[in-house]
């Protein structure tokens, strides 16, 4: 008998899950970049607003197809069902290799960073740090002791949330309802600063800026680039959606969940910046390194930037936790389809936890915290996410139209045409990423295309996937769909 992970998921953490997912630290810096580029708050608002309906509708296209097959590994299993297992497995490959390790790892890195603006941490002198490197091709020369301090208190929050998720999902779903709730908690008490204070006007949050204001084409382009960060600032929701087959109800709280997880994130990121604005003219903004400190040094005083800096690693630590908890049932889902290591396809037998896809998750995330590497990786797999979300929103079409009397709880409005924008607009978000990547490598910023060396590091798990497939020949693969006779799993309430 296939063993599959218990139902202990409820609304509260589903819910808690896509906020902490998607709020983390790009609040507090994207505001200034897109005041670079608009300089116009209106503008500001509506590229807000503009990313954030189309993350929505992203997501609830994922939300039908997840509500209408709930197995564990969620977008994975979906690749699966919709593409076969070629597919199913490099998006799983992916996740591991190029996004979900190296996401984790960078925000763990900033989170470690904040933290010392109130606890120093030890570091070696720039020749020892120097001394030892490693060339890795696509992502240059690393060097693994520089920042050794940042470096292992980030490697010990790894440890320790794993160490949670290994031990019990419950509890970590339950540390991540803490952690939502303290984010947003913390960020309202920031804009009541920014709004209470007397430096700051209600004005000053409808006046342009004096020297940026593109128009025609240029403003066409500065907006598309505007939009374009909005939407790397909301990446990150779909994270829930790898527990799917762990959600109870799911074809009621996996739409519900990212619907309102999704609304509140859209309205934390427009408040926020506009409690910012009402501090800080266009102008300032513009020309600021980290504009949510310099509106709280203004609002606060001196104590302002310690506590930017505490809000930024409070609402990091919960992405971080959520990102442990979520894509190891990936690679635990791959691995019980014999489409990775055995061993990662194991439940622990006492905490009924992906044990072993956790560890695995946790060693690849500790060497790219220790190489560095890891914002590279993490710039690379926008590209992925967004080539994969094509596959997502096309995959809706084939399941109409391959699946049409299954019953489907929630079903995504506006079909087809709203599908068909999404889509549209995905192929116009990718444009702009490999326009990015170019102008970055040929202006000397980047020393690789991203793009292309993200699609290089995908494909080289191409190898992989037939070594087991052929070590595998004759075995069918363990997932839920071809298991009908699979017992129903035991539910546990919260």
């Amino acid at each position: 008998m296939i063993q599959t992970l218990p139902k202990t998921i409820g609304f509260k953490t589903v819910l808690s899950l896509v906020i902490g997912s998607v709020i983390g630290a790009g609040i507090f810096m994207r505001p200034a970049e897109m005041a670079a580029l608009l300089g116009s708050p209106a503008l500001i608002m509506l590229a807000w607003l503009i990313a954030g309906l189309f993350t929505m509708l992203s997501v609830m296209i994922l939300a039908e197809m997840a509500a209408m097959m709930p197995e564990d590994g969620g977008q994975y299993a979906l690749m699966r069902n919709i593409y076969g297992d070629f597919w199913g497995y490099l998006f799983g490959w992916a996740s591991f290799a190029v996004i979900n390790c190296a996401a984790t790892a960078s925000l763990a890195f900033i989170f470690s960073q904040y933290l010392e603006y109130f606890i120093p941490l030890p570091s070696f002198s720039p020749t020892v740090e120097r001394s030892f490197f490693i060339h890795i091709p696509l992502l240059g020369t690393v060097y693994p002791l520089e920042k050794f301090g940042v470096k292992c208190c980030s490697i010990f929050l790894l440890c320790l949330f794993t160490l949670i998720s290994y031990r019990s999902t419950k509890s970590s779903g339950r540390l991540q309802d803490v952690f939502a709730v303290a984010k947003l908690c913390a960020i309202f008490i920031l804009i009541a600063g920014f709004v209470s204070g007397q430096s700051g006007s209600i004005h000053q949050m409808t006046t342009p800026s004096l020297s940026i204001h593109p128009e025609g084409l240029a403003l066409v382009l500065a907006m598309a680039a505007a939009v374009n960060g909005a939407l790397a600032a909301y990446d990150g929701c779909s994270n829930m959606l790898n527990v799917t087959g762990e959600i109870r109800d799911p074809g009621r709280n996996i739409p519900k969940g990212l619907f309102w997880g999704m609304l509140i994130s859209i309205a934390v990121y427009i408040t926020i910046t506009l409690g910012i604005m009402y501090v800080l003219t266009i102008d300032e903004m513009a020309a600021s390194q980290l504009v949510a400190k310099d509106a709280a040094l203004r609002s606060f005083g001196p104590v302002g930037a310690g506590l930017v800096a505490f809000f930024i690693c409070l609402s990091v630590i919960g992405t971080v936790n959520a990102c442990i908890l979520t894509p190891p049932r990936i690679t635990f889902a791959m691995a019980r389809d014999n489409k990775f290591f055995k061993v990662a396809g194991v439940i622990h037998p006492k905490f009924k936890t992906p044990g072993n896809a956790m560890l695995l998750h946790l060693v690849w995330t500790v060497l790219l915290t220790l190489s560095g590497s890891f914002f590279m990786l993490a710039d690379m797999s926008i590209f992925i996410v967004w080539l994969f979300n094509l596959f997502f929103v096309a995959g809706l079409f084939i399941l109409r139209r391959r699946m049409p009397d299954v019953e489907r709880p929630y079903k995504m409005w506006g079909y087809p045409w709203i599908p068909v924008l999404v889509f549209i607009g995905s192929l116009i978000f990718l444009a702009l990423i490999v326009t990015k990547d170019i102008r970055n490598y040929t202006s000397g910023q980047s020393a690789v295309v991203n793009s292309v060396a993200a699609m290089a590091l995908t494909a080289m798990g191409i190898p992989l996937y037939y070594f087991f497939k052929w070590t595998n020949k004759g075995k069918d693969h363990a997932g839920i769909s071809n298991t009908a006779g699979t017992p129903e799993r035991t539910d546990q309430r919260d």
